[in-house]
């Protein structure tokens, strides 16, 4: 393509997932580039972790192209493309600080086809809020649980659900969560069965195992 980037244009033939951009770290010019290459080849563009001085020099490129800095999520869609979504992945968070990671699972789930349900700020600390919602949880095909602190959330799911769960150890906590370590050892610890974990803050790869898992359970829609 050009001399920064290789791009992988055949992907979505072997994997059913076009390439996503991971718009941290690029410059200017390689992340317009490669939003442009994609585009022209797909139809479509998913970027993550852009920040907001990324999503207008894409945008001066590309005006239809959609930014949410909650997320950091940057995507350009095809408006020729009805999508209709299909399945259902349950996006849970502990506490509403874990909503960054937790949205960039939804709208990468969203992106690639996937219904989804948001079920946020149902922790450990109040077990009745997760308790009032269980039922509605339990309807979907895989669980994404992103939760912080010591993480407990996922291991509590875990033992309440049919379907796998992927859970997702963030960086939110005081001084003794280290940035995510403890929620990661936590959750890598359970006594659950079921259970997967990704890494640290990992909305988009917990999204796309999940979004996996649901096609599969539609009869690979």
């Amino acid at each position: 393509m050009n001399d920064f980037a290789n791009l992988d244009l055949d992907r979505f033939k072997r994997t059913g997932f076009h390439e996503t951009v991971f718009c941290q770290g690029k410059d200017d010019r390689q992340l317009v580039g490669i939003f442009t290459r994609l585009y022209e080849a797909n139809g479509e563009v998913l970027g993550t972790r852009a920040c907001p001085h990324q999503a207008e020099i894409v945008k001066k490129s590309f005006p239809n192209a959609e930014y949410d800095a909650v997320s950091r999520i940057l995507k350009i869609r095809d408006p020729e493309r009805e999508r209709e979504l299909t399945g259902l992945i349950a996006v849970c968070t502990a506490g509403t600080g874990d909503i960054p990671v937790a949205e960039e699972a939804a709208q990468t789930a969203e992106f690639f086809g996937s219904r989804v349900g948001r079920f946020y700020d149902i922790g450990v600390a109040g077990l009745n809020r997760l308790l009032s919602r269980i039922d509605e949880i339990r309807k979907a095909n895989a669980v994404i649980v992103i939760a912080g602190m010591e993480g407990a959330l996922a291991s509590v799911i875990g033992g309440l659900v049919a379907v796998p769960v992927i859970a997702v150890p963030a960086s939110v906590g005081y001084g003794a969560n280290f940035g995510g370590i403890s929620a990661l050892l936590g959750m890598i610890n359970s006594c659950a069965n079921g259970i997967s974990i990704v890494n640290i803050d990992n909305g988009y790869g917990a999204a796309y195992s999940a979004v996996m898992i649901n096609r599969l359970a539609e009869g690979g829609k």
